[in-house]
């Protein structure tokens, strides 16, 4: 048991690793939903990196609808163990233990080794920012990135989340999926973009989706990034189903000057990562 002081007065909450939180001592001795220790932290960790900036604590439990007294012990928790880190202003953000342990989970993946590899080649041959990006649920997270040498500057980088309706990779990245699970995931997902140009209506993007999969290929432009168009290939396993995309991104009026010259690109590369992988025999 912790004991946490808030605003001048002592409130406890009983916590523990195996357990979590049971319940509050104190005020009307409510007993409250159990939810593991465990949970709550990643809560918080999850809440931190949807949001990609720090925040306070009360900010955090208001969002993952916990207990503040709750949340000051686990925060402090991670804090000590370095999976978080408090600033100085008092807020809270990624404590460098997570990065650790990203970069030995990176080390530990074939694929990301070897996508990254054809990244930097594609970059080259291309002359244009590459980008391999993967599906976190609802959304298309930016996996990898390689800058082009052009001053055209790309507003999604690495670990950047946007809803799969707004990107080319994001209609691949379903496109392997049943028109049902397509429309339904799109209804609860498609969302407007900055720009407005976004296509939103279910039955149209999931149409458009099964046929950039068909094809092996997707080029919006100006849907989320004003100016900016994307071309992009999936990367499909050995059971045919989408596990990530490489795509080019660059100047709207660059991909539709030499369309041709760009699609071949990623086209290649992403067959070549797949036969890498020995996901792909021909």
């Amino acid at each position: 048991m912790r004991c946490v002081e808030l605003d001048g007065k002592t409130s406890a909450a009983v916590y523990s690793e195996d357990e979590g939180v049971t319940g509050e001592i104190g005020g009307k001795g409510a007993r409250r939903a159990r939810v593991s220790g465990i949970d709550r932290a990643l809560q918080v960790i999850d809440h931190l990196y949807e949001t990609g900036s720090p925040a306070g604590v009360y900010a955090i439990a208001k969002a993952v609808k916990a207990p503040l007294s709750t949340v000051y012990v686990i925060v402090d928790d991670l804090v000590e163990k370095n999976m978080l880190t408090r600033q100085a202003d008092g807020s809270i953000w990624l404590g460098a233990r997570l990065y650790h342990y990203g970069l030995a989970y990176a080390r530990s993946l074939d694929f990301m080794s070897i996508a990254t590899h054809e990244m930097h080649d594609l970059c080259r041959q291309a002359g244009e920012t590459v980008q391999v990006c993967g599906r976190d649920g609802d959304y298309m997270l930016v996996l990898a990135m390689a800058d082009g040498p052009s001053h055209f500057q790309v507003a999604s980088r690495v670990g950047t989340r946007v809803p799969l309706n707004w990107t080319a990779s994001g209609r691949l990245l379903v496109g392997h999926l049943a028109e049902e699970e397509r429309i339904e995931l799109f209804k609860r997902c498609a969302r407007s973009s900055p720009t407005g140009r976004a296509e939103i209506d279910p039955g149209t993007l999931s149409e458009a989706a099964g046929k950039a999969f068909e094809s092996r290929l997707s080029i919006q432009a100006g849907e989320s990034d004003y100016a900016v168009a994307c071309i992009a290939s999936p990367i499909c396993d050995r059971d045919g189903q989408c596990v990530a995309t490489i795509s080019i991104v660059l100047p709207e009026q660059k991909a539709f000057s030499d369309e041709n010259h760009y699609t071949a690109h990623v086209r290649s590369s992403a067959e070549r990562i797949e036969k890498l992988m020995g996901w792909r025999n021909r």
